[in-house]
């Protein structure tokens, strides 16, 4: 009896010390743990979007392999960047895609870098040409911000791919990619958006306010957004081709963060 209560006794003890010893591992553990879950504190978030101007071509495959923010030490700093070969005719009349994220130390940013590869290709009447990007392939496409980051807030900046205006064809009808691409912070803009009747093809619509002008193309249902424009009145000139004649929307306000919708503007 006497020993089966010693037994009893040590099974108990070692129990308790089994409790112990696992309560005291979860201690030593929990500053670990917490350290982690606040690795993004005092990090601004950054989320990279792309967009394009919509362009006459079947297609306008770009292959993005990498972005990057510099900052003004001119240091880079590698964001996760989705990898992919993007249709830039599918980016376009206001629809984008996310191309990178990433968390930054606060502080002040000069540049986006978009790396692209290789595998960028035209699509002409049915006809698939290679777009050579020399300078994009070295040390990536040098995009101008300069925008203070605070420290935990999050911040969406938009590349206006402007795929009409990138591409340019040699003299041996060879085509070239030499992007045209404006940054816009989507916190600070807002846009115009309408469309036309009858829809025609090569439809340029421009938004003018205090001289600056900025342009889009009807898509083939006759859509259009002008996106990243500051805030202000604008006015609005269609121009579609002869024999049909331009049309002028005048006193338009875009304010930030808002879509201004001009109804149907008829040729």
């Amino acid at each position: 009896m006497f020993e089966m209560k010693i037994k009893k006794g040590m099974t108990t003890l070692t129990k308790s010390l089994f409790f112990v010893t696992c309560f005291s591992l979860l201690v030593l553990l929990l500053p670990s743990c917490t350290k982690d879950k606040d690795n993004s504190q005092g990090k601004a978030h950054l989320s990279v979007n792309m967009t394009d101007a919509p362009a006459n071509y079947d297609a306008v495959m770009v292959d993005v392999i990498g972005v990057e923010i510099v900052g003004i030490d001119e240091k880079a700093i590698t964001l996760n960047a989705k990898a992919s070969i993007y249709n830039l005719l599918d980016l376009s009349n206001g629809v984008h895609t996310l191309i990178a994220t990433g968390e930054l130390e606060a502080g002040t940013v000069s540049q986006i870098r978009l790396i692209l590869g290789t595998h960028n290709t035209v699509t002409v009447d049915g006809v698939v040409y290679p777009l050579s990007t020399p300078s994009a392939e070295q040390s990536g496409l040098k995009l101008q911000i300069h925008q203070t980051f605070e420290p935990d807030i999050s911040y969406s900046i938009l590349l206006d791919f402007d795929a009409s205006q990138s591409i340019v064809m040699t003299g041996n009808g060879q085509y070239k990619l030499k992007p045209v691409i404006r940054t816009i912070n989507t916190a600070i803009t807002g846009s115009i958006k309408g469309s036309i009747t009858p829809i025609g093809a090569n439809v340029i619509v421009t938004a003018t306010a205090a001289g600056v002008s900025y342009s889009s193309v009807t898509n083939s249902a006759g859509a259009f957004v002008i996106s990243g424009l500051p805030a202000g009145t604008y006015n609005i000139t269609v121009t579609p081709e002869l024999p049909l004649l331009p049309v002028i929307v005048l006193g338009k306000a875009v304010v930030i963060g808002a879509s201004t919708n001009i109804g149907i503007v008829v040729l």
